[in-house]
């Protein structure tokens, strides 16, 4: 039986937005975003694969290496241990690379495809318009937008300001968390 899904955009959502500069550029640089773990822990709780879909355009302008993006997203996974994103999607803008940029949803469907997913129960959330979009282009259900330095003119299903509100949302709309047996 396919299982849903849970879509994370990274910057602004999964670790904070590096604003004023546009990219993390090495693992120094990292600040995970609060209230990350809780939330993966309780999506990965209610049995939902957990997705990382992002654009890192970074490697395309030659700021960073893809083995360097690569090696960021190690240690990222290494940090999160039992809550490791199950596939991680990149758009990096290089010529030729394979993945296509959002709102295109081909990062959501390759991972649908791979991990055998349900996107009619899906999530994603995003705090970009580009994140909404291609979910909602890909038949993704619920979007949710983190709403923060980024102007919004693409409608979320709903809007938090903090992870931790996503996690309020879901017992909200998908009930108390299962007991662990």
């Amino acid at each position: 039986m396919k299982r849903p899904a849970f879509f994370f955009d990274r910057d602004g959502v999964v670790n904070v937005d590096p604003d004023p500069q546009p990219y993390v550029l090495s693992w120094d640089q990292w600040e995970w975003t609060p209230g990350i773990f809780d939330l993966l822990r309780e999506v990965k709780a209610r049995g939902f694969a957990t997705v990382l879909v992002t654009s890192q355009r970074c490697v395309s302008k030659d700021l960073i290496t893809r083995t360097d993006l690569d090696a960021i997203h190690a240690n990222m996974q290494r940090d999160l241990g039992d809550l490791a994103f199950d596939a991680i999607r990149v758009y990096t803008g290089v010529p030729n690379d394979p993945v296509l940029p959002k709102p295109e949803p081909q990062m959501v469907f390759s991972a649908a495809e791979e991990l055998d997913l349900d996107l009619g129960r899906s999530w994603l959330i995003g705090d970009a318009d580009r994140d909404i979009a291609m979910a909602d282009a890909a038949g993704v259900t619920h979007t949710i937008r983190v709403i923060g330095l980024k102007q919004a003119t693409v409608t979320a299903d709903y809007e938090v300001r903090e992870l931790a509100q996503v996690g309020e949302l879901l017992r909200e709309i998908l009930g108390p968390l299962p007991v662990a047996s």
